[in-house]
């Protein structure tokens, strides 16, 4: 099979992930002189870094390649086992474990407690589910765009600073073939293109969250995820460390490991666009929000990955409250955070350039600078970003989405989280402008269950039956075969 024709499987490229597991090792501060002597073995040998942008490199690698290059992630993966033994006591400079119990000790006192006058609220929920899916149509044309190419595209089209979904009238050929929209998502938003909300995996997680509430209930196990997405979520709707994590559950790796072996994106964002409906359902209790999605991250992500998750459940879970500000709320995402990790640090230095910068593009660019060297899709720059977003804006929708979006790294993502807490905090379906919600027709697209063509409307029915539930369970390390239920099976959503 030539190289044209070959099936490049993005994501999962044995020599696509070994550049990926060589920053991530650096980063979790494994050996540094084991991790510079297999890349030096793997660059000798031929070797190409890490695709920069895409999921995969073009051609695909000399057979002899992807054997060595399968060797060293499972080289890499032994370094990563040495640090296992002893995840309670985590490396200098960075507090940094995976356990819920570690992470609590690390949080102490500061662990937020439920706020007795909060509760549910349909109009919100509905608010929320409006807000996710408009902060990620916005997004979804420029994801994977560098924030120049954003730049010039909105200014192109008198869109900048953005008031408005992104669009291609009156863009010069030059232009929009130096900055290409995204090739997946353009036909479906841009702004002529409009036609409903098309499917994303940032609105697909939070379906499947609400059918895993539905199956197994509050004290679902991170087994009981695996088991869902093996049922309902189709493979090629998964991207970076959830496609890895499937993979391995294929192969017959059991979670948590599922969310290391041959992983290097456990760092990513992916555990962090699953949060919503984790903090929607525990509305102003940040600290049992935090507790559920542990569960949910642990399948695919570690450390800073399932921080992210963390951060944004209660974020949500307290904006989702009724009584809570934006700031508010920030801070109760923070406090589930080990404050001495990577994440937390990123997140208060959002925030403090939020405070401090009347421009959001002298924010943008200063995150930038800071954390320019993180690929596009790292939780580490995109929740920094996030929150200050969020902050700048003060909790305005539109502020919020379009600032989120604006910013770059992964627009779709950012946009999606920042338009549920903006939406949690207008609070009512009709506080959204509908320049923004009369596209959506009341109208999702997904390839997940049978919600295909479901109102956001019914989304916040089916979220708001299921607020209120405690989250205490087993730790996320429980064992595929001793989770099973012999004899059952789950059955299916009725709508």
């Amino acid at each position: 099979m030539s190289p044209a024709t070959a099936l490049r499987l993005t994501w999962v490229q044995p020599e696509d992930l070994l550049g990926h597991e060589l920053r991530q090792a650096a980063e979790d501060g494994r050996d540094a002189r084991a991790v510079a002597d297999i890349e030096h073995r793997w660059r000798t040998a031929g070797g190409a870094p890490a695709p920069v942008r895409a999921g995969a490199a073009t051609t695909p690698a000399a057979p002899e390649l992807r054997r060595l290059a399968v060797q060293l992630l499972d080289e890499l993966d032994e370094l990563d086992e040495l640090d296992e033994l002893d995840e309670s006591t985590p490396q200098d400079p960075y507090a940094e474990p995976t356990e819920l119990p570690a992470i609590r000790a690390l949080c102490g006192t500061v662990w937020p407690s439920p706020d007795p006058v909060a509760g549910a609220d349909l109009d919100r929920l509905h608010a929320a589910w409006l807000g996710r899916a408009v902060g990620c149509l916005l997004g979804k044309p420029v994801e994977k765009l560098p924030l120049t190419g954003i730049r010039a595209l909105a200014r192109a089209t008198g869109n900048w600073p953005l008031t408005g979904y992104f669009t291609a009238r009156g863009l010069s050929p030059a232009l929009a073939a130096a900055y290409p929209w995204n090739r997946r998502s353009a036909p479906t938003s841009l702004a002529e293109n409009i036609d409903g909300m098309p499917e994303d995996d940032d609105l697909n997680y939070p379906l499947l969250n609400l059918e895993l509430l539905r199956r197994y209930g509050p004290g679902f196990t991170t087994r009981d995820v695996a088991a869902l997405w093996l049922d309902e979520l189709p493979a090629g709707r998964t991207f970076t460390a959830e496609r890895v994590a499937y993979r391995n559950l294929l192969d017959g790796v059991e979670p948590p490991r599922t969310a290391r072996h041959r992983n290097p994106f456990r760092e990513w964002i992916g555990a962090l666009i699953r949060a919503d409906v984790h903090g929607l359902t525990h509305p102003g209790d940040p600290g049992a929000a935090a507790e559920q999605v542990h569960r949910d991250a642990c399948l695919t992500h570690t450390a800073n990955g399932v921080y992210g998750a963390m951060f944004a459940a209660a974020t949500i879970a307290s904006a989702a409250g009724g009584t809570a500000d934006v700031h508010s709320a920030l801070r109760a995402g923070l406090a589930v955070v080990p404050p001495g990790s990577r994440l937390a640090r990123a997140v208060r230095h959002g925030i403090r350039l939020a405070r401090t910068h009347t421009a959001f593009d002298t924010v943008v660019d200063t995150l930038h600078a800071a954390y320019g060297t993180h690929h596009w899709v790292h939780v580490v720059p995109n929740a920094a970003l996030l929150a200050a977003a969020l902050t700048h804006a003060d909790g305005d929708f539109d502020g919020s989405v379009t600032r989120a979006v604006s910013g770059g790294w992964d627009t779709d993502s950012n946009g999606a989280t920042a338009g549920s807490v903006a939406g949690l905090l207008a609070g009512h379906p009709d506080a959204i402008d509908p320049r923004w919600t009369a596209p959506l027709k009341n109208q999702l697209a997904t390839s997940v269950g049978d919600f295909d063509g479901i109102g956001f409307d019914e989304l916040a029915q089916l979220t708001y039956a299921r607020c209120g539930q405690s989250s205490r369970s087993p730790r996320c390390g429980q064992s595929f075969r001793r989770a099973e239920r012999v004899g059952t099976t789950p059955p299916r959503r009725v709508r």
